[in-house]
């Protein structure tokens, strides 16, 4: 075979081979333990909650308290927002101001390098009796909350919020739309507190690129001004 032909034959078995490669890499990895990778990609531990334990009783006796008066206050003055994914951002201050005013410290999470960060996981960052609990806040809608849809994401970081061994907590608000002050709103009317440590998660990978490698001149092929 003539040196020419048998390096396009090469180069094209090399493509299929990395585009099988590829492929297997694109796929899922599913059953994936939180508590596992939380451990690998911070080096801290997510801490079991035991309903046996006194101190973690009295946490959760104060986190029940302090829900349901989130849950009153946020149904009474109700969330105003056009996008229903945005409740549950919005949800967040009347859960931290709720804890605050029964004795529990609740606040935007530390990152390693100190600096409060509100976006990505875990939402609070709570201190009660020396411990800490990282509390994430999520909500629904009944005809939804049996979807297989996405909803809870982890992005791992250098900058990582996690910054020790903790309960790792979420509180689901159930939510329904309503009418406050005569505008449309939504409401939360239930709430229900899960312990995250036998969460398990998928992987799926993903390519991206920012504006600085889409906006590239050298790719510019046409353009208008108004």
């Amino acid at each position: 075979m003539p040196s020419d032909k048998r390096d396009t034959h090469d180069n094209e078995k090399y493509l299929k081979t990395l585009e099988s490669t590829i492929k297997k890499f694109l796929e899922p990895i599913k059953d994936v333990s939180l508590n596992v990778v939380i451990k690998a990609t911070t080096g801290y531990s997510i801490i079991p909650f035991d309903k046996n334990d006194p101190d973690d009783v009295l946490l959760l006796s104060k986190l029940t308290e302090g829900l349901q008066k989130a849950t009153e206050t946020a149904f009474k003055e109700g969330i105003f927002t056009k996008r229903p994914n945005e409740v549950g951002n919005q949800i967040e201050p009347f859960v931290r101001s709720a804890l605050n005013s029964i004795g529990v410290s609740a606040g935007t999470p530390r990152t390693r390098k100190g600096d409060h960060k509100a976006v990505g996981y875990p939402d609070l960052e709570i201190h009660f009796k020396d411990r800490i609990t990282y509390l994430e806040c999520k909500t629904y809608n009944i005809s939804n909350a049996d979807s297989s849809l996405r909803a809870f994401y982890l992005q791992p970081s250098e900058n990582s919020k996690i910054t020790a061994n903790a309960h790792h907590l979420m509180v689901g608000f159930e939510i329904e739309s309503a009418k406050r002050t005569q505008k449309d709103a939504f409401v939360p009317i239930k709430w229900r507190l899960y312990s995250l440590h036998h969460l398990k998660v998928q992987v799926k990978h993903e390519f991206n690129a920012s504006n600085q490698d889409l906006y590239q001149s050298a790719a510019l092929i046409a353009e208008g001004r108004i």
